[in-house]
């Protein structure tokens, strides 16, 4: 019994002597710190050349050491509680801050790093770890470009994965001082709940001073530290708040180097938490939205007042995570700046996408508030031509890579307004929404060629609050059917073009007004082979023969666009297939009250824009029918209706696609009678436009221009047409008819 009482007691002293080794070496190591500054009388001695850096990284080694063996315990060491008992975080931090010697800041940021890092013990729970995590972040990230950034991002990282971790510990990572002064005044112990510290190092959480150390000449140490450290490091503990982890990151994101990278990645990292109380916290109590609008603010005030739309279209498509264009490309005044918004922008979008719901509403609602509507309105709606060209193009630009649905819900609010209701000629739309109506048909070629660019781009957007507003709402009822008797049985009954349903819309200009009769559907069918072909030979057929030159040229023509319109049809499709939109239109119910038909105020600019295609540079007709192709693909059966059936029976004094067409057809034949070899120079216009040919001014070049968009246009339309009404096998070849047949 006695030998085995020996053994025993070996074997507790054994195991005791480790522990004590440990606690002693880690302490001369901390002493070896401290009488650096008792012995050294250099100050120009950089850090990295004393022992400074191998004494830190030997406190490291043992920490981790001492928890490994430790690790059946689940306690804090004895070499943990000294950290914890003598606040040694908090005297490197006012080292680090003092800079002496000169780059001890560098080694107390990858101190700080390592240890919270590689200690598993849940450290940023203790208020002597928290305090001077808090104090560091408010030296780094200050100064974009500093030698310490590096470090900075670093520290930052294994901060946003601890809370990512812990969620809890955002608060305390964002306010340290501030809850801890909130805690003392109200008498509560400073201690946070989740201390598991053994009672040793508890004294010192509830005083908040640190316990007495009893080591020899450490008194000695603590003065020599004290006189070789500035004034106003005593002041740490009354620094502001206001930086912390939210402003060092973005400050770090303003970097010239990798370095902005990952601060972005950490800061998604931060928003992107599940924990709605960590997420609400991040949006009440924290200045972390406002400081990112407010950079983007910054970054779009920051670029060159005029910019060059074809400029700002070159870099349409900037990521966040390469904001900078590539070098090949054409430089321009203001490229760097612009490249650095959009990339910002970018950067935005992507968070609100990927942030917690909570963060993502309240991220977007800050960037339409403060960046939308009070810094870029007054853009949008200023007299200068020039802020209004550059401020649309930048705005496109931005709705092009706009993917988060809460953003781009800000957006159509912002530039559509939220009323849903019929709109009517005489009433008065929300502001922008109005301006931008104006802006489509603008004394300014440019200016409108820009503004129908956005509204097309707006249509590419998976938001039905955007072609509602703009079409559908005043297709609601179709109350732009004709009332009357029944439609002829045969389409070949109504072959006369100057009696409805192409040229009601004239009726109301004689003042003729019709009498009120029972509202009867259409006739129309879209389900038979009959009345697909018909449908798509009347706009095959609307152009002359004579004004007809694609057939000279060998090119691919309609089937080319029968292709392409199906791939645009399919992705349409796909993009409003949640939407719930009816197959059908809606039937007519005659016992509800006449509503005189107004197409919108879209509509009406863009029919406007068509009557006058003759008349209008080429790159803007284009554009127009660019944005009648991308109305005419969407999937609704009331725009099936009244932008691609020609048989439609209108009410008096409306207007379709067609009927305007019509109406440009035959302003088209009068004014071929007064062109002079009106074919060959068309053919010729035609070849110019290809590049087949030099591009000489020839008399009425704009008039020429425009018979070729209208030509294409008008194929364009059938293709549409052809893919959208069934049959819709595009392989399926519809010949134009005899044009006597139409």
């Amino acid at each position: 019994m006695l030998s085995r009482l020996g053994a025993l007691l070996q074997e507790a002293v054994g195991a005791r002597e480790p522990s004590i080794d440990l606690l002693q070496a880690f302490v001369e190591h901390w002493k070896g710190i401290t009488h650096y500054y008792i012995e050294s009388t250099d100050e120009n001695t950089p850090a990295k050349k004393t022992d400074i850096p191998w004494r830190l990284k030997q406190m490291l080694d043992i920490l981790v050491y001492e928890e490994q063996q430790q690790a059946a315990a689940g306690e804090a060491g004895p070499c943990l509680e000294y950290l914890l008992q003598h606040k040694i975080l908090e005297t490197l931090c006012a080292l680090g801050k003092a800079e002496y010697p000169p780059g001890m800041r560098q080694q107390v940021f990858q101190f700080f790093s390592k240890v919270l890092a590689q200690v598993q013990h849940p450290l940023l729970h203790y208020l002597s770890v928290h305090r001077p995590v808090q104090k560091l972040l408010r030296l780094g990230g200050t100064a974009p470009g500093s030698i310490t950034e590096k470090e900075e991002v670093q520290f930052t990282t294994v901060l946003c994965s601890k809370i990512q971790q812990d969620p809890e510990l955002l608060a305390y990572i964002l306010e340290g001082k501030k809850i801890v002064g909130r805690k003392k005044a109200c008498g509560e112990p400073t201690a946070l709940p989740k201390d598991t510290a053994s009672h040793r190092d508890k004294d010192c959480f509830h005083d908040g001073a640190p316990a007495r150390p009893q080591l020899d000449e450490e008194s000695c140490g603590a003065q020599a530290l004290n006189s070789h450290m500035p004034a106003e490091t005593e002041e740490l503990d009354g620094g502001t708040t206001e930086s912390n982890l939210i402003t060092s990151l973005l400050g770090l994101c303003q970097s010239k180097s990798r370095v902005a990278l990952k601060a972005q990645e950490n800061l998604l990292l931060l928003v992107s938490m599940a924990s709605p109380a960590a997420a609400t916290y991040l949006v009440q109590s924290s200045a972390c939205c406002p400081a990112i609008v407010r950079h983007l603010c910054q970054l779009y005030r920051s670029m060159p007042v005029f910019l060059d739309p074809a400029d700002i279209a070159a870099l349409e498509g900037i990521s966040w995570r390469l904001p900078s264009a590539p070098s090949d490309e054409a430089s321009f005044p203001g490229k760097e700046a612009l490249a650095a918004f959009l990339g910002w922008f970018d950067y935005c979008d992507h968070l609100i996408t990927e942030a917690h719901t909570v963060v993502a509403d309240a991220l977007a609602k800050a960037v339409a508030e403060k960046f939308f509507v009070e810094t870029l309105q007054p853009q949008l709606l200023h007299v200068s031509e020039q802020s209004i060209l550059t401020s649309t193009a930048l705005l496109t630009a931005m709705l092009i890579q706009l993917r988060s649905p809460a953003l781009l819900r800000e957006a159509v609010a912002f530039l559509l307004g939220t009323d849903r209701h019929p709109e009517a000629p005489g009433d008065n739309p929300c502001a922008l929404y109005a301006h931008l109506i104006r802006h489509c048909d603008h004394l300014s070629d440019e200016i409108s060629i820009a503004t129908l660019r956005l509204f097309e781009e707006l249509l590419q957007k998976p938001h039905e609050g955007i072609i509602r507003s703009l079409v559908l709402r005043n297709l609601e009822g179709r109350p732009y059917v004709a009332w009357g008797s029944p439609e002829p049985e045969s389409y070949e009954d109504t072959l006369d073009l100057e009696e409805d349903p192409y040229f009601t819309d004239s009726f109301l200009d004689s003042g003729f007004q019709p009498r009120t009769k029972p509202r009867l559907a259409p006739a129309t069918s879209y389900d038979g082979k009959t009345a697909v072909t018909e449908i798509v030979n009347s706009f095959l057929c609307l152009v002359p023969e004579e004004a007809k030159t694609s057939a000279f040229l060998e090119e691919t023509g309609y089937d080319t666009y029968v292709h392409d319109a199906y791939g645009l049809f399919q992705e349409c499709s796909s993009r409003v297939a949640s939407w719930g939109w009816p197959l059908t239109p809606t039937p007519l119910d005659p016992h509800e009250p006449e509503r005189p038909f107004f197409e919108g105020h879209f509509l009406r600019v863009l029919f406007d824009r068509m009557s006058r295609i003759l008349d209008q540079p080429y790159s803007l007709n284009l554009q127009v029918t660019s944005v009648l192709s991308r109305l005419a693909l969407f999937p609704h059966p009331h725009i099936h209706e009244y932008l691609l059936d020609p048989y439609i029976s209108l009410a008096p004094g409306c207007r379709s696609l067609f009927s305007v067409l019509v109406r440009v057809i035959g302003d088209l034949m009068q004014r071929i009678q007064r062109v002079p070899q009106f074919p060959g120079k068309l053919l010729l216009v035609r070849k110019q436009l290809t590049g087949q040919a030099p591009g000489e001014q020839l008399d009425h070049q704009t008039l020429l221009q425009g018979v070729v968009v209208l030509e294409e246009f008008c194929k364009e339309l059938a293709a549409i047409a052809f893919v959208k009404f069934p049959p819709h096998d595009p392989r399926q070849n519809v010949s134009p008819a005899p044009e006597g047949q139409v």
